[in-house]
């Protein structure tokens, strides 16, 4: 009897924990055909267009492509709302897994490509992102969502069917100038880009700075930073100006590191720290290595360790916003 109490009250509290979570997620919409469009943002041709045009690729390979669009998902993230409907759905035959979702919330302004595993090696995420950079963004941009969904799942067909130069490389040229892509083929926000360009640049020129004044290591520090100059401004300020910053670190790193040698402070650095394996540059002390062959910076305060604990996710597709 107590045992049957506690299976009661353990299933009790299980319910009730549960319903509110599901108050709260967004309702499913029910799969009436291949273009489902709650939010009302296409046109009718639009819609049978798409409709036809996801057919035949059906028909000719077994893929299923569904589109949703739907005004708004309230506080869930789109991941979790295109995972739960593309379970729902069903989307893909049994046992191959070759579904594809997309949806489109234009009030939240949000998007997804949810990719079914059996379509992951060829729909991979990368594409899948570069579909919502280059082809949707662009025209959810200027309003034009027929166009911007239309020529979205012509891509993903393209792209499963196995054409060659399916999605543009780079996405049409945006005129307010407020987002960048980002690393894992999102779009940055101007505010996001500002905070993650200022830990970047922070934390390399530090680096920069300690190779400079730094005399053993320093000339050691301006060939391994020559990649974290290259690669990281990338994604925060674009191509051609990585390009220029990356020629004004080559030339002038070398440039300030000779000119600063000269210095009687840094001749006698140097002459200590040879000698005695110890010195202080700027209020910073500087002792070198067991070997004489490197150099390490201390600024007297303690010293802490930081590691990841390691992680995974999984789902194939992109998201993205504008």
């Amino acid at each position: 009897m107590t045992a049957l109490f506690r299976g009661g009250a353990a299933l009790l509290l299980t319910l009730m924990l549960a319903f509110p979570a599901a108050a709260l997620a967004a309702d499913l919409p029910f799969l009436s055909g291949r273009v489902v469009d709650n939010a009302e943002i296409l046109q009718p041709a639009t819609r049978e267009r798409i409709g036809a045009a996801l057919k035949a690729h059906e028909e000719s390979t077994g893929n299923q492509i569904a589109v949703l669009t739907i005004p708004t998902i309230d506080s869930d993230s789109v991941e979790e709302f295109a995972t739960r409907v593309f379970e729902s759905w069903k989307l893909g035959r049994k046992g191959e897994d070759n579904g594809v979702l997309v949806v489109v919330v234009p009030q939240d302004r949000k998007m997804r490509i949810e990719v079914g595993y059996g379509l992951e090696g060829t729909l991979t995420d990368v594409v899948a992102a570069r579909i919502i950079r280059n082809v949707m963004t662009p025209r959810f941009k200027s309003g034009d969502y027929d166009k911007g969904i239309e020529e979205g799942a012509a891509a993903i067909v393209a792209t499963l069917e196995g054409e060659a130069d399916a999605v543009p490389d780079a996405p049409e040229s945006s005129s307010d100038g407020r987002r960048l892509v980002s690393s894992d083929g999102s779009e940055m926000h101007w505010t996001m880009r500002i905070l993650v360009g200022a830990f970047v640049f922070s934390i390399i020129g530090l680096f920069t700075f300690i190779g400079i004044m730094t005399p053993g290591v320093g000339w050691f520090l301006y060939v391994f930073l020559i990649p974290f100059w290259a690669m990281f401004p990338l994604f925060i300020i674009g191509g051609m100006p990585t390009v220029g910053l990356l020629a004004v670190y080559l030339i002038g790193y070398p440039i300030a590191k000779i000119m600063l040698s000269r210095q009687p402070w840094y001749q006698k650095a140097a002459a200590e720290l040879k000698t005695t394996g110890r010195t202080s540059v700027g209020g910073f002390v500087v002792t070198s290595g067991s070997r004489g062959g490197s150099s390490s910076w201390s600024s007297g305060g303690g010293s802490g360790g930081f590691s990841g604990g390691g992680g995974s996710s999984g789902g194939g597709g992109a998201s993205g916003s504008w």
